[in-house]
């Protein structure tokens, strides 16, 4: 299977086995914060929506809906697959209990009958306390090959399932503090997805340009990718956070730029639909929390993501993906609001979907 008939870039098609077709070499996604769930452990608060409530700009279209009922996900679904966006990848929460945490959204996914036509993928959010051994790590592990991998809608590139890691610096840390490495960890998953008759894994590594060097060793750790679920300031320049979301912008071009000339893999390109942190008690620069976009503004990110996209000399599928669906309470999201309508998604449609 070539690499491109492999990446799943289609709209509007679904092959008669279930299996998502390509149709262009250059698509974007979108990451899906599945934290809306009353009473959920792991949510942001037993009540997750009520801090969102003092921000009346931020409701939803559909209101404060209970995240994971079949309407609510089907209805989401059919957004994204009508405004353009090709695959949708799902945080994906793994605690040290070995249990997964928030993937009732995920769940509606799989019985959704649009799942063939927009392909998903899964950000391990390691952000945190795990792993916490190599048992744990490798619990989890099975966990994907038994349930996720060998679903035919699951993003691929060159045949393997695609898993982002949010943060390949804490990925190696925590590592370390179990005798272990990342290039280790990543191997023994890739063996465990081959004993079970899969290909591997296409791992993507969260990194920012204040990492250079998890950039030029990516391939080296066992990587085949490259990308970041949210920056804040320029590559290079974490204390220089941006106060608008024009600088917000060009702190991810920078980011591009760095990809481009350091990585030592492909980049999967990451864009922003802007940063206020309010509702969850802000940022500690309040200034930062004033990073959202006016409609021109975003589309113009858009574009620009879009012409990096396609200056990327690798190989393969140019993918990118957005920041967020539905992080209400950073201020990322393109889901339709009650204010705004789809004027997000249009503007998405306009960039990337013809």
């Amino acid at each position: 299977m070539s690499r491109l008939g492999a990446a799943l870039l289609g709209v509007a098609c679904a092959l008669a086995s279930g299996r998502a077709s390509a149709q262009s070499d250059l698509a974007l996604g979108v990451y899906y914060f599945p934290g809306w769930r009353a009473d959920t452990p792991a949510a942001p608060s037993s009540k997750p929506w009520q801090p969102i409530e003092a921000y009346p700009e931020r409701k939803p279209l559909l209101g404060w809906y209970d995240e994971g009922e079949d309407d609510v996900m089907r209805l989401q679904l059919d957004w994204m697959i009508q405004y353009g966006l090709k695959f949708v990848v799902f945080d994906w929460y793994w605690g040290k209990d070995n249990r997964v945490y928030l993937d009732h959204a995920l769940s509606a996914y799989f019985r959704a009958p649009q799942k063939t036509q927009l392909p998903f993928s899964i950000l391990w959010a390691n952000h945190g306390d795990v792993p916490t051994s190599q048992a744990n790590f490798e619990r989890m592990v099975d966990w994907w090959v038994k349930y996720y991998a060998s679903r035919p809608e699951f993003l691929r590139v060159d045949g393997k399932p695609v898993v982002f890691v949010f943060s390949a610096l804490d990925l190696a840390e925590r590592a370390k503090g179990f005798g272990s490495s990342t290039r280790q960890l990543l191997a023994g998953a890739q063996q465990r997805a081959r004993d079970a008759g899969l290909p591997g894994f296409y791992f993507v590594a969260g990194v920012t340009g204040d990492t250079p060097d998890l950039l030029r060793d990516a391939k080296a750790m066992g990587y085949s990718a490259v990308s970041a679920y949210n920056l804040h300031a320029p590559a290079g320049q974490q204390a220089k956070l941006s106060y608008s979301y024009k600088d917000l912008s060009a702190a991810y071009q920078s980011h591009w730029r760095q990809y481009a000339s350091v990585s030592s893999v492909p980049a999967i390109l990451p864009l922003t639909a802007g940063w206020d942190r309010r509702p969850w008690g802000g940022t500690y620069d309040p200034k930062h929390d004033q990073c959202m976009p006016t409609l021109d503004e975003f589309k113009s990110h858009l574009s620009d993501g879009r012409k990096a996209m396609e200056a990327l000399k690798q190989t393969g599928p140019k993918l990118g993906v957005v920041c967020c669906w539905n992080e209400f309470g950073e201020g990322s999201f393109i889901e339709p609001t009650a204010k705004q309508g789809k004027a997000r998604l249009e503007r998405v449609l306009e960039v990337f979907g013809r």
